[in-house]
């Protein structure tokens, strides 16, 4: 059966609205390191990993191994109604890990069920539907975390179990503020909260979320330090801080472990998934205790924190720390940044980004007017010479670069080279 077989079986079956990269989209049938191999044995070097959550890479025997060890023990699973001692002691590690004083755990499948968690939680103590998040974000499919995503491209409703408002500060390049310096961006943005406060809403608003970094909305940030100032405003009102570290945690920025540490504040809670199960369908928040503690009905999750994902996420965390892939990534990082930046093409209009999150925003050389059809031929071109990356932005103009933390020099200098000649090969 050829990829254009099942392509039309896929068409039969599955959602129209399920997206597929390529003209001719591929089937990866095996991997090894940091490279995958498609259905006709092609081989093609892995810049977007799995949307950056083959975050060690592929067939790591460390990761392997702890998931065959829980394996062969029989138990796939037994629900949390059942005390499960390997849950207990990842969630131990991540609370720690946080910062958060008196933090508690709660285990998801996915992020977008992580941010849903952090929404009711944070609606439930607070006692209010009102909401704010930023424009360009994005926190997932599911009914609520869709009414909160600020990008038009990746919101299928105006329907919503919140009341939402939207600030500025995610994404500097197309904003109002992008000539001002770094100090009066961030009171521009503050100035904004405050306004949106107390123009858009009734003043006790359940919380605020964020990505430090915006995954889908093309990589783009704020300053360091805008979270921080916005988090003083909130403070005066009570409204919680959610920082959504589903892309940025785990090391990835390569500056800090948790994309939020660069602001130099601490959250009320944080929520993750992608990168900590290298595959494995994991999700999360970590939060204050008395927030995780407010539900005052009964619940469960029958499998979030089951015992395989569990396993695998342990042995994530550890070979992290036993390789130290945080500033591998920050190394490797700073590798392709400066390459990209060096470049000066002019389909380029921005090279951003923080360890293995960088962005490349394409537009229509003299000019800021956006060029998605420039960054569709960009994924075919490096397609054609062996390499994978990803797309995004609100325009669809972005270039999202996210390899495993793993990546060596090397291939960071490899997938460089293609990335400058399939520049070329598009002018």
């Amino acid at each position: 059966m050829t990829d254009a077989d099942l392509l039309a079986r896929h068409k039969a079956v599955l959602p129209s609205w399920l997206a597929l990269y390529y003209d001719e989209p591929i089937e990866i049938v095996h991997a090894q390191d940091r490279r995958v191999i498609d259905s006709t044995g092609r081989s093609y070097l892995d810049f977007f990993a799995g949307i950056l959550t083959n975050s060690m890479g592929y067939d790591v025997s460390a990761i392997s191994d702890a998931v065959r060890k829980q394996l062969d023990t029989g138990i796939l699973h037994t629900s949390t109604l059942y005390l499960i001692r390997s849950q207990v002691e990842l969630a131990e590690r991540i609370a720690k890990l946080s910062g958060i004083p008196d933090a508690k755990v709660f285990f998801t499948n996915s992020g977008t069920e992580a941010n849903d968690t952090a929404l009711m939680l944070a609606t439930q103590y607070r006692r209010s539907n009102q909401v704010l998040a930023m424009r360009n974000s994005y926190h997932g499919r599911s009914f609520a975390t869709v009414g909160i995503t600020g990008n038009r491209g990746w919101s299928a409703s105006s329907l919503s179990p919140v009341k939402v408002s939207y600030v500025h500060g995610g994404y500097r390049y197309r904003s109002p503020f992008r000539a001002l310096s770094d100090t009066e961006y961030i009171d521009a943005c503050v100035a904004d909260l405050v306004d949106v406060l107390e123009t858009g809403t009734s003043g006790d608003v359940a919380c605020m979320i964020a990505e430090p970094i915006q995954g889908v909305g093309g990589f783009s940030s704020p300053p360091d330090g805008l979270f921080k100032a916005m988090k003083e405003v909130l403070d005066q009102y009570g409204i919680l801080f959610i920082s959504d570290e589903v892309q940025t945690g785990w090391g990835r920025t390569g500056e800090h472990y948790w994309g939020i540490q660069a602001h130099d504040v601490v959250p009320d809670a944080m929520t993750f998934a992608k990168g900590l199960g290298n595959g494995l369908a994991i999700g999360g928040l970590v939060a204050r205790g008395d927030l995780v503690d407010c539900l005052t009905a009964n619940s469960i999750s029958t499998f979030g924190g089951n015992p395989v994902a569990m396993a695998g996420a342990a042995a994530v965390l550890d070979h992290i720390a036993d390789h130290d892939l945080q500033a591998n990534a920050l190394a490797r990082g700073n590798e392709l940044l400066s390459g990209l930046r060096a470049s000066g093409h002019p389909l380029i209009g921005d090279v951003r980004g923080k360890g293995l999150m960088i962005g490349v925003e394409l537009v229509r050389p003299g000019g800021l007017e956006p060029d998605p059809g420039a960054a569709a031929r960009m994924m075919e071109e490096t397609k054609a010479r062996g390499l994978l990356i990803g797309k995004g932005g609100l325009h669809g103009n972005v270039l999202r670069i996210a390899p495993p933390m793993t990546l060596t020099a090397d291939e960071a200098a490899e997938g460089l080279g293609i990335i400058t000649d399939s520049l070329a090969a598009i002018s």
